[in-house]
């Protein structure tokens, strides 16, 4: 099992930043893939961005089109943290943000969620 707990989400004006983190932990194997997806309401939970973490979050990275530019995605292998710096925040970025980990053993994926941080932003 993996948990992830996610913390830093709030509200914030258009053109503010934000920076998000989940912490990791549980039988994490070396090469997985972590990052963050998000959901607004009625809307379906939808990639923000991810990275493929061999053991120093060097991996490749992948970024919605809608955040491409505006949100960066990185890791402390130490910590086994990832984060979400987000910039330059429109009303559409409101969602609830959610950390997520998937690896695979023999075959097999297993993936995990953790409980979701709500991003507000709002004049």
């Amino acid at each position: 099992q993996v948990q992830l707990v996610e913390s830093g989400g709030g509200l914030v004006k258009p053109g503010g930043s934000l920076g998000l983190s989940c912490q990791a932990s549980g039988n994490i194997f070396s090469t997985h893939i972590i990052g963050w997806y998000r959901q607004a309401p009625g809307n379906q939970r939808e990639l923000v961005a991810h990275i493929v973490n061999g053991g120093d979050f060097g991996g490749n990275r992948a970024y919605a089109d809608s955040v491409k530019g505006r949100f960066t995605i990185s890791g402390d292998n130490v910590k086994n943290t990832v984060y979400l710096q987000m910039n330059s925040l429109k009303s559409e970025d409101t969602a609830l943000y959610y950390c997520n980990v998937r690896q695979w053993f023999r075959g097999e994926q297993f993936e995990y969620w953790g409980q979701g941080t709500q991003v507000t932003v709002s004049s």
